[in-house]
């Protein structure tokens, strides 16, 4: 192509306002999962231009700083009537439950809001043994962490955050002399995205709408040198704004350079990638495993299941590894 018929910089940014401004437009016009649309515009729509887009990892650079996460080391405990009293939190009803602790509705009386506390027993993680599916290489220098140093970890990570579709950590409640350590997250959280499987799979929109959410949250982790390992509906929370928020970091991890190199086994087997299951591969790519589990994430959204299933590991890692996916007729 001659210097001529090069475009030049101007097209360039109008070709790619051009492509933005359908894309966004097609994000907003879209109402949510839940029936709720954040924000909604009475104003005439105008042609959205660059300014107008989400900004991107590499903007976010410019936006004023996060407030650092509070953390408490003295706790007092009180038993109300409907609810229990957390230092300045109610806590309330429970709204989820996982295999160390549960999350709470608690209502913070200071800033009269309402949060997620998850709420983990200390004693329970140490009586956990972590270990590796798979031996680590010779000579390797990481050892595996033990359950209630990935949740130390997991706040470790969650403290640096700060990004629309990742959750936000507002404060840690610690106390050494009690067995539960509270992690408070900013905006309340109201259920996962999808529960897998289900008869009732997301329209080709609503799947696009909440896994543009999950691009720009992984997106960002990378960013910041992040290895999410758990990407997976049930880990995708929806938030009261309609959006998704990416949560449990409890088996991330923190790389150095342009990727990590990993070699042991974690996340939920259904959304494992297949380099994870050969034996003579003693490392794969960090962010390679993440785009995998994304791919299957998109794969529930539109069908409802995961594209590989099986009631017994070995026969799930042998259809991951050597079966090609199959995509239902609709």
């Amino acid at each position: 192509m001659s210097g001529a018929d090069a475009p030049g910089p101007d097209s360039e940014n109008g070709e790619l306002a051009d492509m933005v401004a359908a894309m966004c437009t097609a994000s907003s016009h879209m109402p949510a999962h839940n029936g709720y649309r954040s924000s909604p515009s009475r104003a005439a729509p105008h042609r959205l231009t660059l300014s107008d887009r989400k900004l991107s990892l590499q903007e976010r650079g410019s936006r004023a700083a996060r407030q650092p996460t509070i953390e408490t080391k003295r706790v007092s405990i009180t038993d109300g009537e409907d609810c229990v009293q957390l230092n300045q939190y109610k806590l309330q009803s429970e709204i989820g439950k996982g295999s160390y602790g549960v999350v709470k509705l608690a209502y913070n009386e200071d800033a009269e809001q309402f949060y997620a506390m998850k709420v983990v027993s200390k004693k329970k993680m140490m009586k956990q043994c972590g270990f590796l599916r798979r031996p680590p290489p010779q000579g390797a220098c990481c050892k595996p962490l033990e359950p209630l140093q990935r949740v130390y970890q997991e706040i470790a990570i969650l403290k640096k955050l700060d990004h629309h579709n990742i959750v936000k950590l507002v404060e840690v409640l610690d106390d050494p002399s009690e067995d539960n350590l509270h992690m408070g997250r900013k905006s309340l959280i109201l259920f996962a995205v999808m529960q897998v499987p289900t008869k009732s799979p997301f329209t080709e929109k609503q799947a696009r709408f909440y896994f543009r959410d999950v691009l720009l949250g992984i997106e960002y982790l990378h960013h910041q040198k992040i290895i999410h390992r758990d990407i997976k509906p049930t880990n995708l929370l929806l938030g009261e704004d309609g959006h998704v928020k990416i949560a449990d970091f409890g088996v991330s991890n923190v790389f150095e350079g342009s990727d990590a190199r990993l070699f042991s086994m974690a996340g939920t087997p259904a959304f494992m990638a297949p380099e994870m299951m050969t034996e003579m591969e003693l490392s794969f790519s960090g962010k390679a495993l993440d785009v995998w589990a994304m791919g299957v994430t998109l794969y529930c959204f539109v069908h409802g299941t995961c594209p590989f299933y099986h009631e017994f590991i070995v026969e799930l890692h042998f259809k991951i590894k050597n079966e090609a996916v199959h995509f239902p007729e609709t």
